[in-house]
């Protein structure tokens, strides 16, 4: 999956340079964020107990 987002952040990095519209550099940041929300989604414990955990590791 990190390929996947690499190949996306450089396609989106040609595109916005070539047509002068830097509104396609946050196309990468809101798949990142999109994708880290389906990842918490998936897990099997409720929302909130999820978010706990995550933010109580050291």
């Amino acid at each position: 999956m990190f390929i996947a987002f690499i190949i996306l952040a450089g396609l989106c990095l040609f595109i916005a340079f070539k047509t002068k519209k830097m509104l396609y550099l946050t196309v990468p940041v809101i798949a990142f964020i999109v994708y880290f929300i389906v990842q918490v989604a998936l897990v099997p414990l409720p929302f909130i107990d999820t978010i706990k955990f995550i933010f109580s590791l050291q």
